[in-house]
């Protein structure tokens, strides 16, 4: 324990020096003794000793009791306590004005400087003899551990004997307290220049400006779980904020944090932007030029995207011509690995990132946006590297064979969900010059849309679960309030890309395990139970089967996926939004090209542990984020009424979803009122705060 220790710490090892001897209680009436309180030696006289107190005077005239226990020094000589009370009171004076003036004539750094290189610990009468000779006092005692418990630097106690510090721990020791001091300077600076801020004003930023606001961050995000809990509390009490949560507004004032900040993204500590050397490195990439030798063309092919209207990372494409009774679909995944090598800077802070993440209102690329959004993506006329899947089909749906190449493509066009829903709905659209005609077009999307349908009909036929909701899309409105609708993932555009995917990562999986191409497969075992719709209704059905789902596995061994009802799966569709695609994508590659895998299983199964760790925490982030935005329209719809339906009984309580929502919720079981899972009902928003996550509903009516 060294010499910096509490000030309590330091008081119990002084009283090692003066062990209470419990035989001797009737000596000490008539003793001078002395304790601390609040940091402060207090000189007494003893006027009566009993078993478990003393009854001491104090040079202010004023009688206390003290537990044996807290006597640090205990004089030798006895004063008369029948004296009168005057006379007592100047001894005590005297002796304690003694005890000051010698303490002021002790130099412990001279002291620390005679004993340091002894290595080795001495005794209070030494060190008392050492400074004032041989023949010392009580006087001398007291005073010399006066200034050794004002000084905590340079000596430490060690089994009640002072052991001195080393010169690096005196410096140590030093440094700490030069940084508290200046801690406690910054609080002060800190506190004005905060509370200037609460007032509106527009103060001069303190030169601890970055510090002050890191501090009210980490209070922000982490509560009396941040290291430096007490500082921050205590600046904040001094700007006169006495709840910690007041310090994310506090932050929003200071624009530090947006109003509606993402603390768990902060919490996470995920990387929201490219250092200057990876960008350097991506503008290097997008300069380099493209070798097409080797690879199949297959430019000519009619070739187009189906995305989202605000999608800028194109990692696939479709395409299809029709020769007959044969239909040879293109399925065209975007090369990634070509340019991203292995183990270089971008490859690492892939691997690092794991996936891009999409959330409302924020998109974070896994890869630098001039290659994800251009270079390297499916761009509109630009010739690009791709793996492609070439199918055979004949009319009736059937798979006749099918086989993977390294390719070069180019998109002819860029097609929206919507666009492709309302070409086959027959809505007529304008030609654009340098695109796919129209009419040209819409023959293709219904071929290709039958193909989905048997696709989709022959994994639900093999036992695949369909267990697809709407999507929950999250509107901004110019006056800052909130609209959410939810978009049907069961459109024949949404279809189409969907079970064209699956066939990609299915026929991949297969390709990889009849080769003997080390791959992370991805593996699910049938469900604990299987459910079918019943009453309640489809949304009812999809949430408690969701439940009875098997985990999902990812694996170098290739077994069944029960959910999508396929022998074998991966995932390589998406190698510019997801890291473990670009892993397989690189592997299949290889063997196309002839050359030895990137990674063996044992390479493959390290990077599966260390991306499986981040892909949960972006799921937590993704699932925490879009609830922060139900609950936020929530808060602004108090008092409005949401239907919903009952999932389970519990013992105080119902969980419930919110059918226009998705949500999952709790509602407080009422008197007399009993629901049954699966039933409708009405429930009103009684409160609701994204902030700290908490949401109240209350239940209003059943539906007969």
């Amino acid at each position: 324990m060294g010499v910096t220790a509490s000030v309590p710490l330091v008081i119990e090892m002084l009283q090692k020096i003066y062990v209470y001897k419990w035989t001797d209680l009737d000596m000490n009436q008539g003793k001078i003794i002395e304790y601390i309180d609040q940091g402060k030696f207090i000189c007494t006289l003893c006027l009566n000793d009993k078993i478990n107190r003393l009854h001491l005077l104090t040079t202010s005239n004023r009688e206390v009791n003290l537990s044996p226990k807290r006597a640090i020094l205990i004089s030798n000589t006895i004063i008369d306590t029948l004296k009168p009370r005057e006379e007592l009171l100047e001894k005590l004076k005297r002796t304690e004005e003694t005890r000051s003036s010698l303490k002021a004539q002790i130099d412990v750094k001279e002291l620390w400087e005679l004993v340091r290189d002894e290595e080795e610990s001495f005794d209070h009468k030494y060190l008392a003899q050492l400074v004032f000779g041989h023949t010392i006092t009580d006087d001398h005692l007291s005073a010399l551990m006066r200034a050794l418990f004002e000084d905590h630097l340079h000596f430490k106690m060690k089994d009640g004997r002072f052991l001195p510090n080393s010169e690096e721990k005196v410096e140590q020791i030093l440094m700490q307290k030069e940084e508290e001091a200046l801690k406690e300077e910054w609080l002060k600076q800190g506190s004005v220049w905060l509370k200037d801020i609460q007032q509106g004003k527009k103060p001069e930023d303190p030169p601890f400006k970055d510090d002050i606001i890191n501090l009210v961050v980490q209070l922000a995000l982490y509560g009396n779980e941040e290291p430096d809990f007490k500082y921050g509390k205590e600046l904040l009490s001094m700007v006169g904020i006495s709840d910690i949560q007041e310090s994310r507004n506090l932050l929003i004032k200071l624009g530090a944090w947006e109003e509606d900040e993402n603390l768990d993204l902060l919490r996470l500590g995920i990387e929201t932007s490219f250092t200057e050397k990876q960008l350097h490195e991506a503008v290097l990439l997008a300069e380099k030029k493209c070798d097409f030798q080797g690879l199949e063309d297959l430019r000519d092919l009619p070739t187009f995207t189906i995305d989202g209207p605000l999608t800028r990372d194109f990692d696939d494409a479709v395409s299809l011509e029709i020769d007959g009774d044969t239909l040879h679909l293109g399925i065209h995944i975007a090369d990634i690995g070509t340019a991203i090598l292995p183990d270089s800077i971008l490859d690492r802070e892939a691997k690092n990132r794991a996936s891009s993440i999409y959330m409302p209102c924020r998109q974070i690329p896994m890869i630098p946006p001039n290659l994800s959004q251009d270079t390297l993506c499916l761009k509109q006329g630009c010739n690009r590297q791709a793996i492609s899947l070439l199918t055979r089909f004949d009319k009736s749906g059937n798979l006749l064979d099918y086989r993977f190449v390294p390719s070069v493509i180019k998109v002819q066009q860029h097609l929206t969900y919507e666009e492709v829903n309302e070409i086959l709905d027959k809505v007529d659209l304008p030609d654009t010059p340098g695109q796919l005609k129209v009419e040209g077009l819409s023959g293709l999307l219904k071929e290709m849309y039958q193909i989905s349908q048997h696709l989709q009909q022959k994994r639900i036929n093999q036992d695949a679960l369909n267990l697809s909701l709407p999507e929950l899309q999250i509107q901004f409105n110019e006056n800052s309030t909130l609209s959410l609708e939810l978009a049907d993932q069961d459109t024949p555009s949404r279809i189409i890309i969907s079970e064209f995917m699956i066939l990609y990562n299915w026929l991949a999986a297969r390709f990889c395990r009849d080769n003997q191409i080390p791959v992370l497969f991805r593996t699910q075992a049938e469900p604990s139970e299987r459910l079918s719709i019943g009453k309640a209704g489809y949304l009812y059905y999809v949430f408690t089967q969701r439940r009875k789902l098997s985990r999902l596995q990812i694996d170098t061994t290739p077994n069944p996926h029960s959910g999508l009802g396929l022998d074998v799966y991966i995932h390589a569709t998406s190698p510019i939004r997801r890291y473990l695609d670009l892993v397989d994508q690189r592997q299949i590659r290889a063997f196309l090209t002839g050359i030895a895998p990137v990674c063996d299983e044992k390479i493959l199964g390290e990077i599966r542990i260390t991306v499986e760790t981040i892909l949960k925490n972006i799921e937590i982030l993704r699932r925490r984020r879009l609830r922060y935005w139900i609950l936020k329209f929530l808060s602004q719809n108090k008092g409005k009424r949401f239907k919903a339906q009952v999932l389970d009984e519990l013992k105080t309580k119902y969980r419930i979803v919110v059918n226009d929502l998705l949500l999952v919720a709790e509602i407080k079981r009422q008197d007399g009122i009993i629901l049954t899972p699966g039933e409708e009902i009405l429930v009103e928003v009684k409160s609701a705060d994204p902030w700290d996550d908490l949401l109240k509903f209350s239940y209003k009516e059943s539906f007969v």
